[in-house]
Protein backbone atom coordinates (compact mmCIF):
# COMPACT_ATOMS: atom_id res chain seq x y z
CA UNK A 1 0.00 0.00 0.00
CA UNK A 2 2.81 2.44 0.84
CA UNK A 3 4.45 1.82 -2.53
CA UNK A 4 1.12 2.40 -4.27
CA UNK A 5 0.56 5.67 -2.40
CA UNK A 6 4.06 6.85 -3.33
CA UNK A 7 3.42 6.04 -7.01
CA UNK A 8 0.14 7.93 -6.95
CA UNK A 9 1.76 10.97 -5.35
CA UNK A 10 4.48 11.02 -8.02
CA UNK A 11 1.82 10.63 -10.71
CA UNK A 12 -0.14 13.57 -9.25
CA UNK A 13 2.97 15.77 -9.25
CA UNK A 14 3.64 14.86 -12.88
CA UNK A 15 -0.01 15.52 -13.81
CA UNK A 16 0.06 18.96 -12.20
CA UNK A 17 3.26 19.77 -14.09
CA UNK A 18 1.74 18.71 -17.43
CA UNK A 19 -1.43 20.71 -16.68
CA UNK A 20 0.67 23.81 -15.93
CA UNK A 21 2.70 23.40 -19.13
CA UNK A 22 -0.39 22.87 -21.29
CA UNK A 23 -2.15 25.86 -19.72
CA UNK A 24 0.88 28.07 -20.29
CA UNK A 25 1.21 27.05 -23.93
CA UNK A 26 -2.50 27.40 -24.69
CA UNK A 27 -2.68 30.83 -23.06
CA UNK A 28 0.17 32.03 -25.25
CA UNK A 29 -1.40 30.86 -28.54
CA UNK A 30 -4.66 32.75 -27.94
CA UNK A 31 -4.98 35.56 -30.50
CA UNK A 32 -4.37 39.05 -29.21
CA UNK A 33 -1.41 40.72 -27.56
CA UNK A 34 -0.93 40.05 -23.85
CA UNK A 35 0.30 43.59 -22.97
CA UNK A 36 -2.73 45.14 -24.70
CA UNK A 37 -5.15 42.89 -22.82
CA UNK A 38 -3.44 43.57 -19.50
CA UNK A 39 -3.71 47.32 -20.05
CA UNK A 40 -7.32 46.98 -21.21
CA UNK A 41 -8.44 45.18 -18.04
CA UNK A 42 -6.26 47.18 -15.68
CA UNK A 43 -7.11 50.66 -16.98
CA UNK A 44 -10.55 50.80 -18.56
CA UNK A 45 -10.56 53.03 -21.65
CA UNK A 46 -6.78 53.26 -21.83
CA UNK A 47 -6.52 50.77 -24.69
CA UNK A 48 -7.76 53.40 -27.16
CA UNK A 49 -4.76 55.67 -26.56
CA UNK A 50 -2.08 53.16 -25.60
CA UNK A 51 1.44 53.93 -26.77
CA UNK A 52 4.35 51.72 -27.74
CA UNK A 53 6.24 52.89 -24.66
CA UNK A 54 3.43 51.67 -22.37
CA UNK A 55 3.31 48.31 -24.14
CA UNK A 56 7.08 48.01 -23.85
CA UNK A 57 6.91 48.89 -20.15
CA UNK A 58 4.32 46.15 -19.50
CA UNK A 59 6.32 43.60 -21.49
CA UNK A 60 9.50 44.46 -19.60
CA UNK A 61 7.80 44.46 -16.19
CA UNK A 62 6.42 40.93 -16.63
CA UNK A 63 9.27 39.57 -18.83
CA UNK A 64 6.87 38.96 -21.72
CA UNK A 65 9.63 39.56 -24.28
CA UNK A 66 11.53 36.45 -23.18
CA UNK A 67 11.10 33.13 -25.03
CA UNK A 68 8.15 31.05 -23.82
CA UNK A 69 10.24 28.20 -22.48
CA UNK A 70 12.30 30.68 -20.42
CA UNK A 71 9.18 32.34 -19.01
CA UNK A 72 7.74 28.96 -18.03
CA UNK A 73 10.83 27.56 -16.34
CA UNK A 74 11.48 30.86 -14.56
CA UNK A 75 7.96 30.67 -13.17
CA UNK A 76 8.55 27.05 -12.13
CA UNK A 77 11.97 27.69 -10.57
CA UNK A 78 11.44 30.99 -8.78
CA UNK A 79 7.74 30.62 -8.07
CA UNK A 80 6.00 27.23 -7.93
CA UNK A 81 8.89 25.25 -6.42
CA UNK A 82 9.07 27.81 -3.60
CA UNK A 83 5.33 27.89 -2.95
CA UNK A 84 4.87 31.25 -4.67
CA UNK A 85 2.44 31.39 -7.59
CA UNK A 86 3.40 34.93 -8.51
CA UNK A 87 1.52 38.21 -8.60
CA UNK A 88 -1.57 38.97 -10.65
CA UNK A 89 -1.00 41.26 -13.64
CA UNK A 90 -4.44 42.85 -13.25
CA UNK A 91 -5.22 42.80 -9.52
CA UNK A 92 -1.60 43.42 -8.46
CA UNK A 93 -2.08 40.99 -5.59
CA UNK A 94 -0.41 37.66 -4.84
CA UNK A 95 -2.15 34.79 -6.58
CA UNK A 96 -2.30 32.80 -3.33
CA UNK A 97 -4.21 35.66 -1.71
CA UNK A 98 -6.76 35.70 -4.55
CA UNK A 99 -7.18 31.92 -4.36
CA UNK A 100 -7.65 32.01 -0.59
CA UNK A 101 -10.24 34.74 -1.05
CA UNK A 102 -12.27 32.83 -3.68
CA UNK A 103 -11.71 29.20 -2.64
CA UNK A 104 -14.27 29.04 0.22
CA UNK A 105 -17.10 30.08 -2.12
CA UNK A 106 -16.22 27.35 -4.62
CA UNK A 107 -15.92 24.70 -1.90
CA UNK A 108 -19.27 25.74 -0.43
CA UNK A 109 -20.96 25.48 -3.82
CA UNK A 110 -19.29 22.17 -4.72
CA UNK A 111 -19.96 20.49 -1.37
CA UNK A 112 -23.59 21.62 -1.33
CA UNK A 113 -24.07 20.35 -4.88
CA UNK A 114 -22.45 16.97 -4.23
CA UNK A 115 -24.50 16.57 -1.03
CA UNK A 116 -27.70 17.14 -3.00
CA UNK A 117 -26.50 14.78 -5.73
CA UNK A 118 -25.61 11.96 -3.32
CA UNK A 119 -28.76 12.29 -1.21
CA UNK A 120 -31.18 12.48 -4.14
CA UNK A 121 -29.29 10.22 -6.56
CA UNK A 122 -28.72 7.30 -4.17
CA UNK A 123 -32.21 7.38 -2.63
CA UNK A 124 -33.98 7.69 -5.99
CA UNK A 125 -31.72 5.01 -7.50
CA UNK A 126 -32.60 2.56 -4.71
CA UNK A 127 -36.29 3.37 -5.05
CA UNK A 128 -36.14 2.89 -8.82
CA UNK A 129 -34.43 -0.49 -8.40
CA UNK A 130 -37.07 -1.66 -5.92
CA UNK A 131 -39.82 -0.60 -8.35
CA UNK A 132 -38.19 -2.23 -11.38
CA UNK A 133 -40.22 -1.97 -14.62
CA UNK A 134 -43.08 -0.15 -12.91
CA UNK A 135 -44.35 3.29 -13.81
CA UNK A 136 -42.19 5.12 -11.24
CA UNK A 137 -39.11 3.26 -12.48
CA UNK A 138 -39.77 4.26 -16.09
CA UNK A 139 -40.47 7.84 -15.01
CA UNK A 140 -37.23 8.12 -13.03
CA UNK A 141 -35.23 6.61 -15.90
CA UNK A 142 -36.72 9.17 -18.30
CA UNK A 143 -36.01 12.02 -15.89
CA UNK A 144 -32.42 10.81 -15.39
CA UNK A 145 -31.84 10.65 -19.15
CA UNK A 146 -33.24 14.16 -19.51
CA UNK A 147 -31.09 15.44 -16.62
CA UNK A 148 -27.86 13.98 -18.00
CA UNK A 149 -28.56 15.58 -21.37
CA UNK A 150 -29.22 19.11 -20.09
CA UNK A 151 -26.24 21.50 -19.91
CA UNK A 152 -25.73 23.10 -16.51
CA UNK A 153 -25.78 26.70 -17.72
CA UNK A 154 -29.17 26.12 -19.43
CA UNK A 155 -30.58 24.64 -16.22
CA UNK A 156 -29.24 27.63 -14.30
CA UNK A 157 -30.84 30.13 -16.66
CA UNK A 158 -34.13 28.19 -16.56
CA UNK A 159 -34.16 28.13 -12.74
CA UNK A 160 -33.33 31.81 -12.70
CA UNK A 161 -36.17 32.58 -15.10
CA UNK A 162 -38.76 30.58 -13.16
CA UNK A 163 -37.89 31.18 -9.50
CA UNK A 164 -36.29 34.64 -9.72
CA UNK A 165 -37.91 36.47 -12.62
CA UNK A 166 -41.39 34.93 -12.75
CA UNK A 167 -42.11 33.82 -9.17
CA UNK A 168 -39.73 36.33 -7.49
CA UNK A 169 -39.01 33.80 -4.73
CA UNK A 170 -35.19 33.78 -4.83
CA UNK A 171 -32.68 36.54 -5.70
CA UNK A 172 -31.19 36.33 -9.17
CA UNK A 173 -27.57 36.60 -8.03
CA UNK A 174 -25.75 37.15 -4.78
CA UNK A 175 -23.55 35.55 -2.17
CA UNK A 176 -23.72 35.16 1.59
CA UNK A 177 -27.18 33.70 2.26
CA UNK A 178 -28.76 30.26 1.93
CA UNK A 179 -31.22 31.56 -0.64
CA UNK A 180 -28.32 32.75 -2.81
CA UNK A 181 -26.81 29.24 -2.67
CA UNK A 182 -29.98 27.36 -3.62
CA UNK A 183 -30.25 27.99 -7.36
CA UNK A 184 -26.56 27.60 -8.32
CA UNK A 185 -26.21 24.41 -6.26
CA UNK A 186 -29.35 22.93 -7.83
CA UNK A 187 -28.18 23.83 -11.33
CA UNK A 188 -24.73 22.35 -10.67
CA UNK A 189 -26.08 19.16 -9.07
CA UNK A 190 -28.60 18.15 -11.77
CA UNK A 191 -26.13 16.25 -13.95
CA UNK A 192 -24.44 14.55 -10.99
CA UNK A 193 -27.76 13.57 -9.41
CA UNK A 194 -29.02 11.85 -12.54
CA UNK A 195 -25.68 10.12 -13.19
CA UNK A 196 -25.58 8.75 -9.64
CA UNK A 197 -29.24 7.72 -9.91
CA UNK A 198 -28.60 5.63 -13.02
CA UNK A 199 -25.51 3.91 -11.60
CA UNK A 200 -27.19 3.25 -8.23
CA UNK A 201 -30.21 1.66 -9.92
CA UNK A 202 -28.07 -0.63 -12.07
CA UNK A 203 -25.80 -1.63 -9.20
CA UNK A 204 -28.72 -2.26 -6.83
CA UNK A 205 -30.51 -4.44 -9.37
CA UNK A 206 -27.38 -6.54 -9.78
CA UNK A 207 -26.89 -6.82 -6.01
CA UNK A 208 -30.53 -7.67 -5.29
CA UNK A 209 -30.21 -10.62 -7.67
CA UNK A 210 -27.43 -12.26 -5.65
CA UNK A 211 -27.98 -15.50 -3.73
CA UNK A 212 -27.34 -14.02 -0.28
CA UNK A 213 -30.10 -11.46 -0.90
CA UNK A 214 -32.50 -14.26 -1.86
CA UNK A 215 -31.49 -16.11 1.32
CA UNK A 216 -32.13 -13.01 3.44
CA UNK A 217 -35.52 -12.59 1.79
CA UNK A 218 -36.37 -16.25 2.42
CA UNK A 219 -35.53 -15.76 6.10
CA UNK A 220 -38.29 -13.15 6.24
CA UNK A 221 -36.11 -10.07 6.80
CA UNK A 222 -37.86 -6.77 5.99
CA UNK A 223 -36.82 -5.19 2.71
CA UNK A 224 -35.59 -2.11 4.57
CA UNK A 225 -33.12 -4.25 6.55
CA UNK A 226 -32.03 -6.16 3.44
CA UNK A 227 -31.31 -2.95 1.56
CA UNK A 228 -29.56 -1.01 4.34
CA UNK A 229 -27.55 -3.84 5.96
CA UNK A 230 -26.82 -6.23 3.10
CA UNK A 231 -27.32 -4.75 -0.37
CA UNK A 232 -26.35 -1.09 -0.08
CA UNK A 233 -22.70 -1.51 0.96
CA UNK A 234 -21.97 -3.96 -1.86
CA UNK A 235 -23.80 -1.79 -4.38
CA UNK A 236 -21.89 1.37 -3.45
CA UNK A 237 -18.56 0.59 -5.17
CA UNK A 238 -19.65 1.70 -8.66
CA UNK A 239 -21.46 4.67 -7.11
CA UNK A 240 -18.29 5.83 -5.35
CA UNK A 241 -16.38 5.53 -8.64
CA UNK A 242 -18.91 7.77 -10.36
CA UNK A 243 -18.87 10.09 -7.36
CA UNK A 244 -15.15 10.68 -7.78
CA UNK A 245 -15.59 11.64 -11.42
CA UNK A 246 -18.60 13.81 -10.56
CA UNK A 247 -16.49 15.82 -8.12
CA UNK A 248 -14.23 16.68 -11.04
CA UNK A 249 -17.31 17.55 -13.07
CA UNK A 250 -18.55 19.84 -10.31
CA UNK A 251 -15.21 21.64 -10.13
CA UNK A 252 -15.16 22.10 -13.90
CA UNK A 253 -18.86 22.87 -14.22
CA UNK A 254 -18.69 25.46 -11.47
CA UNK A 255 -16.74 27.69 -13.87
CA UNK A 256 -19.88 28.22 -15.98
CA UNK A 257 -22.36 28.18 -13.09
CA UNK A 258 -20.37 30.74 -11.11
CA UNK A 259 -20.31 33.02 -14.13
CA UNK A 260 -24.08 32.65 -14.68
CA UNK A 261 -24.96 33.40 -11.05
CA UNK A 262 -22.11 35.88 -10.41
CA UNK A 263 -20.80 33.55 -7.70
CA UNK A 264 -17.46 34.85 -6.36
CA UNK A 265 -15.51 31.60 -6.62
CA UNK A 266 -12.51 30.16 -8.41
CA UNK A 267 -14.53 29.61 -11.60
CA UNK A 268 -15.47 33.25 -12.12
CA UNK A 269 -11.91 34.29 -11.24
CA UNK A 270 -10.60 31.86 -13.87
CA UNK A 271 -12.94 33.19 -16.59
CA UNK A 272 -12.05 36.83 -15.87
CA UNK A 273 -8.33 36.03 -15.76
CA UNK A 274 -8.44 34.22 -19.11
CA UNK A 275 -10.13 37.26 -20.67
CA UNK A 276 -7.45 39.55 -19.22
CA UNK A 277 -4.60 37.13 -20.11
CA UNK A 278 -3.64 37.20 -16.41
CA UNK A 279 -1.40 34.15 -16.71
CA UNK A 280 -0.28 33.78 -13.06
CA UNK A 281 -3.90 33.68 -11.86
CA UNK A 282 -4.91 31.23 -14.61
CA UNK A 283 -2.00 28.97 -13.68
CA UNK A 284 -2.92 29.16 -9.99
CA UNK A 285 -6.58 28.32 -10.66
CA UNK A 286 -5.63 25.37 -12.86
CA UNK A 287 -3.19 24.01 -10.28
CA UNK A 288 -5.88 24.18 -7.60
CA UNK A 289 -8.59 22.55 -9.74
CA UNK A 290 -6.33 19.77 -11.06
CA UNK A 291 -4.92 19.05 -7.58
CA UNK A 292 -8.38 18.80 -6.05
CA UNK A 293 -9.57 16.48 -8.82
CA UNK A 294 -6.54 14.21 -8.39
CA UNK A 295 -6.88 14.15 -4.60
CA UNK A 296 -10.57 13.23 -4.75
CA UNK A 297 -9.88 10.31 -7.10
CA UNK A 298 -6.97 9.21 -4.93
CA UNK A 299 -9.19 9.18 -1.84
CA UNK A 300 -11.83 7.22 -3.75
CA UNK A 301 -9.26 4.55 -4.64
CA UNK A 302 -8.16 4.30 -1.00
CA UNK A 303 -11.80 4.08 0.12
CA UNK A 304 -12.25 0.98 -2.05
CA UNK A 305 -10.04 -1.05 0.28
CA UNK A 306 -12.32 -0.27 3.23
CA UNK A 307 -15.55 -1.02 1.42
CA UNK A 308 -14.26 -4.22 -0.19
CA UNK A 309 -11.48 -6.04 1.71
CA UNK A 310 -10.76 -8.15 -1.38
CA UNK A 311 -9.24 -5.11 -3.11
CA UNK A 312 -5.54 -4.69 -2.48
CA UNK A 313 -3.07 -2.37 -4.15
CA UNK A 314 0.42 -3.68 -4.77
Amino acid sequence: MHRYILKRILFMIFSVFVACMMTFMLMNVIPGGTPQLILKHTFVGLEESVTDEELSMISHRYNLDDPLYLQFFRWMQTGLLHGDLGTSYVYNRPVLYLLELRFPATILLAMTSISIAVLCGVSLGIYSALKENRFTDHLLRFVSLFGVSMPGFWVGLLLMLVFSVKLKMIPVVGYGNIENLLLPSLALSIHSTTAILRVTRTSMLETLGQDYIRFATAKGLPMRVIVTRHALKNAMLPVITVLGFQMGHLLGGSVIIEEVFAWPGIGSLLVNSISARDLPVVQGCMILIVTMFLLVNFLVDILYTYLDPRIRYG
